[in-house]
């Protein structure tokens, strides 16, 4: 791919988007990922390194690793950085109101969303606007926490696929540790993003871009090699969670 011609064009719509409503400044949360730090080092391109505010939100499971990586790429970006531990918060309402049995699954739906509670208000606090970190794979498989990390003003990078991301972020000069981590929404201890799909982005990526960008049919899937077990499986997924890429619908009264 192109990835020049890619972050021109990424960059022109953060300052036209930008431009639209007036503000000059941007919030990202700075999760140690790839995908956010694509996200930040395009927002600094974009808007200059003063006017980028990275905010790290960790939980107390969270891998400390991934807060120092998120610091170190701050610093090489030389942009504002803020770390915010979410626990207090997270813990008062599940302790309050969600009970100790609560699973992982609604655990991490919280923790998701508190952290855009933060960046949110941290937006206000700035005069900023949110930035999107989520990548074209997730928002096909609604592999995200609606108005959790899907939450935000724009997103530059959300036309791009995980695997497509990684290749960009070595365009970018990303540091090599981040690009090559393992990808996780570090929502509880040992949780990976291939672990819970059940199967790895190289595999699904493949799949997306023959279904979504050349528009295949099953059967021409099939003759492609894919398993339908495979082929069920992530159509389901893009099926059931096709409420997460759209606004909420109103009930039309007149």
């Amino acid at each position: 791919m192109d990835y020049k011609n890619i972050e021109e064009k990424i960059i022109d719509f953060i300052q036209k988007e930008t431009q639209k409503i007036n503000i000059k400044k941007a919030v990202i949360g700075l999760s140690g990922g790839v995908d956010s730090a694509v996200s930040a080092c395009l927002s600094v391109k974009a808007l200059g390194s003063k006017n980028v505010y990275c905010i790290a939100l960790p939980y107390k499971t969270s891998n400390r690793n991934n807060i120092q990586d998120a610091k170190e790429l701050a610093s090489v970006l030389n942009c504002n950085f803020e770390i915010i531990d979410i626990t207090p918060m997270v813990d008062s309402y599940i302790s309050n109101y969600a009970g100790e049995q609560i699973s992982n699954v609604r655990k991490g739906n919280i923790m998701a969303r508190m952290r855009m509670i933060v960046l949110y208000d941290k937006s206000a606090e700035y005069n900023a606007v949110v930035i999107g970190t989520g990548n074209k794979t997730e928002y096909l498989l609604g592999y995200t926490t609606i108005y959790g990390d899907n939450a935000c003003a724009i997103n530059p990078i959300g036309d791009l696929y995980k695997t497509q991301i990684w290749e960009f972020a070595k365009y970018l000069k990303i540091p090599e540790k981040i690009i090559q981590k393992k990808p996780s929404a570090d929502l509880w201890k040992g949780q990976t993003d291939e672990g819970e799909m059940g199967f790895t982005y190289n595999e699904v990526d493949k799949y997306l871009k023959e279904k979504i960008d050349n528009k295949k049919s099953k059967d021409e899937l099939l003759e492609l090699g894919f398993n339908i077990d495979f082929i069920e499986k992530v159509d389901f997924m893009i099926k059931k969670n096709e409420f997460k890429r759209k606004l909420p619908p109103i009930a039309k009264l007149f």
